[in-house]
């Protein structure tokens, strides 16, 4: 059974999230300071912490920002504010998934359960899928890339789109599709300019070469392709 740490302040909505959590098979703990969550994280390990961000004595993202640097679970991220600097705030700090209140707990739970399982199968090691792309080696089940046999250091959003383009290599892939397959149960929102952060962001990370063409290409008013020169 899994356990999550429920990081909410609102008695009567962390009640309803816990309840229904429960119902579906996790074990649920539930703090409601900040502070104090910093150190119930590092001592009892959840699988996974569900962070609200207005929280008393320190808020989500100085929580997030704490305990990112050694804490491996997934971290989802609950705001009542709805603006873009915020997610990206969140995102910045090391969350894995950021939802704006009110939750439908069933899109809470889809998303729980997607990084739940992308942490479990990263501790399977029996016949490893390996997709190699342009100088580099993704390991699915490991959330691993490495290139010349030295790890990238990509956050798990960050991941999550390389992978979706490493499965597609030649694809366009538009801004609508990569929203859905790295943000399950999410509507895309064309506003929404969060994938494109992303797809900047990790660009940086896997060029070395700025004299040469990116591999993650621009489609104008489309969205994205990975061009693999191997």
């Amino acid at each position: 059974m899994a356990k999550v740490m429920l990081v909410e302040d609102d008695k009567k909505l962390a009640r309803v999230v816990s309840d229904y959590l429960v119902e579906h098979g996790y074990e649920i703990a539930v703090e409601r300071y900040g502070d104090v969550a910093v150190g119930r994280i590092r001592d009892e390990n959840p699988d996974a912490v569900i962070l609200d961000v207005n929280l008393p004595e320190m808020d989500g993202f100085a929580v997030c920002r704490k305990v990112r640097g050694w804490y491996a679970g997934a971290i989802i991220m609950l705001t009542a504010r709805s603006g873009d600097i915020d997610e990206v705030l969140g995102l910045e700090l090391g969350a894995d998934d950021y939802l704006t209140k009110p939750v439908r707990p069933t899109v809470l739970l889809a998303r729980l359960g997607l990084h739940l399982r992308r942490g479990a199968v990263g501790r399977v090691v029996a016949a490893e899928e390996v997709i190699e792309l342009t100088g580099m080696k993704l390991y699915p089940k490991r959330r691993l890339v490495e290139r010349h046999g030295k790890a990238i250091d990509l956050k798990p959003a960050e991941f999550d789109v390389l992978l979706v383009f490493a499965r597609s290599p030649g694809k366009v892939i538009t801004r609508a599709e990569l929203f859905g397959q790295c943000n399950p149960g999410e509507r895309y929102d064309f506003r929404d300019r969060s994938i494109d952060l992303r797809v900047s962001r990790l660009r940086k990370k896997l060029q070395l070469d700025m004299t040469q063409p990116n591999i993650i290409q621009s489609v104008r008013g489309i969205g994205y392709l990975l061009v693999d020169a191997k």
